[in-house]
């Protein structure tokens, strides 16, 4: 599996951004699909993710309301909506996959994952 994420760059506090991450192979195939970020000295952390057959995405309390992820299977693409940016965003964001159905409380823990993107960088400024 290879996953590509793109999207990052540098916005102020308010902004917005969208990620993009393009996954190799059937995109219907991967049953979960996620975002991750790691800011620099902490450790990474599951920030939103989608379960197929579930009844909606789940996101991290710290991004709820302000970031929205999506998938699109017909791109081979999922993405991740980021509005209303804040400084505490700032992080490398990475996407991962499972082919299976990931339980709930799993969805947005690193160990979770094997698959995973290079990572796009976000710098939000004050």
């Amino acid at each position: 599996v290879q996953l590509q994420a793109s999207g990052g760059g540098l916005v102020q506090a308010g902004g917005s951004l969208r990620l993009s991450c393009t996954a190799s192979g059937i995109a219907s195939d991967y049953q979960t699909v996620a975002w991750f970020r790691q800011a620099p000295g902490k450790e990474r952390e599951g920030v939103s993710c989608i379960r197929s057959g579930s009844n909606g995405p789940t996101y991290a309390d710290s991004v709820k309301g302000r970031f929205t992820i999506s998938r699109d299977n017909a791109k081979n693409t999922m993405y991740l909506q980021m509005n209303s940016l804040r400084p505490e965003d700032t992080a490398v964001y990475y996407c991962a996959v499972r082919f299976n159905r990931l339980l709930n409380y799993m969805c947005l823990i690193p160990g979770s994952y094997l698959n995973w993107g290079q990572g796009t960088l976000v710098t939000v400024s004050s």
